[in-house]
């Protein structure tokens, strides 16, 4: 990594306003390369308006966001995905009754250039696309190990199980940054560590940045390089893991109480 290297997300006093009411409060974060960088929390504190900022389901009021250094504030959802941001969702978001395979497919289509007559007929480019999708989907479904699922409606899974479907849907339109919300909510611990390993393959392996918000503090700790603490729709920390869990403020916003080395 270049000694200062181009963030893949740079946020720039970023505000959302709703009437009168102020959801996110100039708010600036960096993911540089090869990060994994956590935005945390109590609830209400602005995190998924921050998170819809960012994937463009929301424009922002004031500010910038920055994605490879190219101005994304205002431009739509689906702009977002075929310029490289992958996002999960704090509540599911797959077609039920589709397929593991089908439901990964998807998050293919923003890659698809072939014409309506192409699609029809299913010759040139259309066939070509459509097994480079299926190569891509496969190589999914291993990385997750979900071979034996690949076949099965959604519905018929376990939530754990579900959630890797949705992780590799958001893999499969092979983003740049992919942004994980609260990915796992709801899980026992092995779900957990698998979610886990497969976050930092994701970086590792794949060279893709992350940014996630999470509540389970194992987790953020145990895989974060950086983390943001937003508290009332403001960032009132930034720094290490270490940093932030010794931060009095985050302690005040979290427990209601100051740290106990400020009230000695």
């Amino acid at each position: 990594m270049s000694a200062n290297p181009i963030p893949v997300l740079d946020v720039r006093k970023v505000s959302k306003r709703f009437g009168g009411v102020r959801a996110v409060n100039d708010v600036s974060l960096k993911v540089l390369p090869g990060e994994i960088v956590s935005l945390i929390g109590p609830n209400g504190a602005g995190k998924t308006t921050t998170f819809n900022l960012i994937s463009g389901v929301l424009p922002p009021s004031d500010g910038q966001i920055l994605f490879m250094g190219k101005d994304v504030a205002g431009l739509r959802s689906s702009d977002f995905a075929r310029l490289g941001i992958g996002r999960t969702f704090q509540n599911l978001a797959l077609f039920r009754h589709g397929t593991v395979v089908e439901n990964l497919l998807v998050g293919r289509h923003i890659h698809f250039r072939y014409s309506v007559l192409e699609s029809f007929l299913h010759w040139g480019r259309a066939r070509r696309e459509e097994i480079a999708a299926r190569e891509k989907v496969e190589q999914i479904i291993e990385f997750l190990e979900i071979e034996e699922l690949r076949d099965k409606p959604v519905s018929q899974l376990a939530y754990g199980q579900q959630k890797r479907v949705e992780l590799g849907r958001a893999l499969a339109c092979e983003p740049r940054l992919l942004l994980l919300d609260e990915i796992v909510a709801g899980m026992n611990r092995e779900e957990k560590e698998d979610i886990a390993r497969f976050t930092l393959d994701i970086r590792d392996e794949f060279g893709i940045a992350v940014l996630m918000i999470e509540h389970d503090m194992q987790v953020v700790m145990d895989l974060s390089d950086r983390v943001y603490v937003l508290d009332f729709g403001s960032l009132i920390a930034e720094g290490t893991p270490a940093e932030v869990a010794a931060n009095p403020q985050v302690l005040q916003a979290y427990l209601g109480e100051e740290a106990p080395d400020a009230r000695a």
